[in-house]
């Protein structure tokens, strides 16, 4: 299971391998959607409106003092009103042998889409 960023994809999308998921809710801005060669959206898996905007309503120096609240709540929403989405993603998942889940914001380390590796990965096993 890989993370990669929607942007990198799609300026060398023979850098990413595998079936390809696109975990945003919103659509990447400025990308067309012809332009991004992706197998599946699973937005029904991504961080519900209102925790996407209060994590990135915060400053840089917030979001990473304040990542592991953001963690403890979208682990809470997978667990309740998402689980049948991660529940179907994960069926959807399994017998593939490389996975990249797709993110559009600029922090690599600090987003919902590392998270998500984790939780799929130990879903997966």
């Amino acid at each position: 299971m890989r993370t990669r960023r929607v942007h990198d994809h799609v300026h060398d999308p023979e850098g990413t391998q595998g079936y390809v998921v696109l975990v945003d809710r919103l659509w990447p801005r400025g990308v067309r959607k012809e332009a991004l060669r992706h197998d599946l959206w699973a937005k029904d898996v991504a961080p519900s409106t209102k925790l996407r905007t209060w994590f990135h309503g915060l400053t840089g120096q917030e979001q990473s003092e304040r990542f592991d609240e953001f963690v403890r709540r979208y682990r809470e929403e997978l667990s309740a009103e998402s689980a049948d989405a991660l529940g179907q993603l994960v069926e959807q998942l399994r017998g593939e042998q490389e996975v990249t889940l797709l993110f559009g914001v600029r922090d690599v380390e600090h987003n919902h889409a590392q998270i998500l590796a984790e939780v799929l990965r130990r879903r997966l096993r």
